[in-house]
């Protein structure tokens, strides 16, 4: 047998291998949107039933940003196939300050500890705003 036709073939291989990953990989996805929405909705009912009940306040605010965390997820799965099989970084950077967020609301009993989330935070929108910046995208 040839070199040639030796790479040929583990270069098909190597295609099949990929693409079968890659459909393994959408499916899980796609599964795990179809889960998401099922959370998200049922969060939403939920929110809807704490509104009814008076003085839960507190819990309405860590409802409606879980309700987000739910969302975001969901948002960053549609981007994924939107932008062809490709997460974008700031979704990531979303999803993190608003578990950082989510975090201060529910677990504020330590002014230090509310102290270093709000500072990882600072460091998240500081990182969205580097991969927004002109400079890193004309490199």
């Amino acid at each position: 047998m040839s070199k040639l036709n030796l790479e040929n073939k583990h270069s098909k291989f190597g295609k099949i291998i990929s693409e079968g990953f890659q459909w393994l990989l959408n499916i899980s996805l796609l599964s795990i949107g179809l889960l998401l929405s099922y959370a998200l909705f049922s969060e939403a009912y939920s929110l809807i039933e704490i509104l009814l009940i008076p003085n839960e306040k507190f819990q309405i605010v860590e409802k409606i940003v879980i309700f987000f965390l739910y969302f975001e997820f969901l948002a960053l799965i549609v981007q994924y196939f939107k932008y062809n099989y490709h997460f974008p970084l700031r979704y990531f950077l979303y999803i993190g300050i608003t578990a950082m967020v989510r975090l201060i609301i529910v677990d504020h009993s330590s002014a230090i500890n509310t102290l270093l989330f709000a500072i990882a935070i600072l460091v998240m929108i500081i990182a969205l705003y580097v991969v927004h910046s002109e400079r890193l995208r004309k490199s």
